[in-house]
């Protein structure tokens, strides 16, 4: 599957970032800039060459027949978005049950450009005690990968700014909806 993974993105033009993913167990992983739904399928593509299983939190509504099945082969976890659920509790859940676990962020929680980056990943990391993982996807140089691991020091503006003027330096396949 990785050669053929790789083979698409070399007809395409693509290229992943030959820094492979240091070996942790448990990471939150952050990509970014997220400007298109194609971040979703480069990413999941990426992390297969790397031979890394992502997981991602997912609105449970769309894990209807048959696409709840595809949702969860490709590391869909359901949550309920209408209850006034506590999306840490059920991360730090699922860190707990498992050996391996690399849960998925894109932290500005919309395809659009927002300046106010969603915290969940951040308490996510520091409660469940992991490191973050900075990815990256970059539309104008055509490569995308790990970028980094970063261990979260409690202060979350000073972490979550640090991450952004890592992520600032690519950009997006809409450029004016990335980071600044």
């Amino acid at each position: 599957m990785k050669k053929i993974i790789r083979f698409i993105f070399w007809c395409f033009g693509w290229r992943i970032d030959k820094t492979a993913p240091v070996d942790v167990k448990k990471c939150v992983i952050v990509v970014g800039p997220h400007t298109s739904n194609w971040d979703f399928i480069i990413g999941r593509m990426a992390f297969q060459t790397y031979g890394v299983k992502g997981k991602f939190l997912i609105k449970k509504q769309l894990f209807f027949f048959p696409l709840g099945l595809l949702l969860k082969a490709i590391g869909g976890i359901p949550v309920d978005r209408s209850k006034n659920n506590n999306l840490t509790t059920t991360a730090l859940r699922y860190f707990e049950e498992n050996e391996t676990m690399y849960l998925v962020f894109s932290p500005e929680g919309t395809r659009s450009y927002n300046p106010n980056w969603k915290k969940g990943f951040y308490h996510i990391a520091i409660k469940a005690n992991v490191p973050i993982y900075i990815c990256y996807v970059d539309y104008e140089k055509k490569i995308g990968g790990f970028h980094s691991l970063y261990y979260p020091t409690g202060d979350v503006d000073a972490d979550i700014l640090y991450i952004k003027n890592i992520l600032k330096n690519f950009k997006g396949r809409f450029p004016e909806k990335g980071i600044d």
